[in-house]
């Protein structure tokens, strides 16, 4: 989740924090099931004795708009699973069994047929909106026709493959997807045609873009006003600057504990503007009772020895990179953007973000333990499968070939400490190579969609992804993709702007295999990587882990693997 101002994680080597769940590992490890639909066990009961009270979260910045099928931000998407629905949903729960695709506002798994292009569910009945009206047949199409007036994110590479998506790209306006996504309101199903077979499909309807709004919401991004929700919370308000109020939904009803269920807290109060230093402070005090932002290293001994049973500490499937634009100079030659690839000591990077207990040297775009991953590192000193060291002097070479010396770059990050000490070092490095380099620090509120319009100019930048589902193409695809570059736009998720023709194909051919030879597509997504590492766009520079803090009011912490720590589930005091 993909997913980013996805989040970040941090704490020290020397801090010995405890592990609650195992190594984020392929869908293809023994003895699970990650697959779509694949079958498991139910979900405990709700216990009511743990309901009530008011569970408080911090955050440094607030996470920009608050729309479901435009937001692509962890910070919300971990809220979005207690709020929003689609037909389909990733099973909430802890574990490796949250990568299971069950029915939400779907009855049933679909029943797919025409090989593999027809996709029918029927409608759950009973379902209401938090502003009091039915859910219908024609709320789902219209939510699927709105993630094309919106410009969703993902519109050009997760719902392409719809019939009629061709025309809803270029107008959106005018979207329809008439021969698409058609409902029977008397019959209470809908019916989505695709072009072609997608097996990657059904993940693709359970993430946050394919959520059903009502059919009146407006055909923009409804930034800083909440649309109403079908899950068990909704908005009450939401000041970007300020906070984020969640309280009950009072028209649901739970309908499936597994895709849904019930949450515990009567409210959730989400407060920005505080330092990370005072959030820390807070929760010790119990005066909050979770954190988004990672706390300050000068903060992690006493939350690893004091407090370490309140600290909880999660493998992840995602990399922090940086993005160099291959259409504006120095980064529009190819050894230039090389010679970033060989320059970056990415220990040294792995030190700034905290320590070896929670980030590992990354070479790829495929993160370890993912389905398509190959150990390979094209950019290390002596070569080899993994990373062992930077090599400067070749870095300078390539900069003196690609007679790019001299140049300007700026470099946009984060303005939390944590991105901040990182963007320094960038800027460090490539004053070094030659360059005159500059730091631009922002808000996390606005810098993942400024770092994506085009209209900005950004050269370099800090960011991170988040896997959206566990599938090669949720990195290779969506960030690298033709399809995902929208010059102009506030989603243009290929920051790179990295558009090319015969990488394209080899996605393209990837993505046919996976239709019948999953293994077959793992091992071309994998060539895929190597070869997009080979014209370097961007610079993966670690694979992170996460540390959830929370005080001692809070109880019953769950991690998915899919959505990371589930917030309504949490009991509080």
């Amino acid at each position: 989740m993909s997913r980013n101002a996805r989040r970040g994680a941090l704490a020290a080597a020397t801090v010995a924090l405890t592990l609650t769940a195992a190594a984020c590992s392929s869908s293809s490890d023994s003895g699970s099931s990650s697959g779509p639909g694949a079958s498991s066990s139910g979900s405990s009961a709700f216990q009511a004795q743990h309901k009530g009270g008011t569970l408080k979260l911090v955050a440094h910045a607030a996470a920009g708009s608050f729309d479901p099928q435009v937001n692509y931000t962890l910070q919300y998407w971990q809220l979005f699973q207690s709020m929003y629905d689609g037909l389909l949903a990733f099973k909430k729960v802890n574990g490796q069994e949250s990568f299971t695709v069950v029915p939400d506002l779907a009855t049933a798994m679909p029943k797919v047929t025409n090989g593999g292009k027809t996709y029918t569910f029927t409608l759950r009945k009973g379902v209401t909106f938090s502003n009091g009206k039915a859910l219908t047949t024609d709320d789902v199409v219209a939510s699927f026709q709105r993630i094309f007036k919106v410009s969703s994110p993902t519109a050009g590479t997760f719902y392409n493959g719809i019939v009629g998506a061709d025309a809803c790209l270029k107008t959106p306006a005018s979207c329809t997807l008439s021969k698409g996504v058609i409902g029977d309101a008397k019959a209470g199903t809908v019916t989505i045609n695709l072009t072609a077979a997608d097996p990657e499909f059904e993940y693709k309807l359970a993430v946050p873009h394919a959520v059903v709004v009502p059919k009146d919401s407006p055909a923009k991004d409804a930034g800083t006003k909440p649309l109403p929700s079908t899950g068990p919370y909704m908005a009450a308000s939401y000041d970007p600057n300020r906070a984020l109020k969640l309280v009950r939904n009072p028209h649901f009803k739970e309908w499936s504990r597994q895709a849904e269920p019930q949450g515990y807290p009567d409210a959730i109060d989400y407060t920005f503007g505080q330092t990370v230093e005072s959030e820390v402070t807070a929760i010790e005090n119990g005066q909050a009772d979770w954190m988004y932002d990672a706390p300050p290293a000068d903060r992690l001994n006493e939350i690893g020895t004091k407090y370490a049973s309140r600290a909880h500490v999660n493998p992840l499937t995602a990399f922090w990179y940086a993005t160099l634009n291959v259409n504006m100079a120095p980064f529009n030659n190819k050894l230039a953007r090389q010679a970033i690839n060989w320059a970056v000591d990415r220990s040294a990077v792995v030190r700034l973000y905290g320590g070896t207990n929670l980030a590992s040297p990354a070479c790829t775009v495929l993160p370890p333990g993912f389905p398509g991953h190959v150990d390979s590192c094209a950019y290390t000193k002596g070569g080899g499968t993994t990373w062992k060291a930077a090599d400067l002097a070749k870095a300078k070479e390539l900069v003196k070939q690609s007679g790019t010396a001299g140049q300007e770059v700026g470099i946009v990050v984060q303005d939390d400490d944590v991105n901040k000490s990182i963007g320094q070092y960038l800027q460090s490095l490539l004053t070094q190579l030659g360059y005159k380099a500059t730091l631009k620090p922002l808000s996390g509120n606005i810098q993942f969609t400024y770092i994506q319009n085009t209209k900005n100019k950004v050269q370099l930048a800090l960011t991170s992804w988040y896997q959206d589902y566990p599938a090669a193409s949720d990195f290779l695809n969506v960030l690298l993709s033709c399809a995902s570059y929208h010059p102009g736009s506030d989603s243009s998720i290929n920051i790179s702007g990295f558009c090319d023709k015969g990488v394209d194909a080899k996605m393209q051919a990837a993505l046919k295999t996976s239709q019948t030879d999953k293994a077959s597509a793992d091992k071309q997504w994998g060539a895929v990587d190597q070869t997009v590492m080979a014209q370097s766009p961007l610079v993966p520079l670690i694979n992170p882990k996460m540390i959830d803090f929370t005080s001692t009011r809070v109880g019953n912490y769950q991690f998915s693997k899919q959505f990371y720590m589930l917030v309504g589930q949490l009991w509080v005091k």
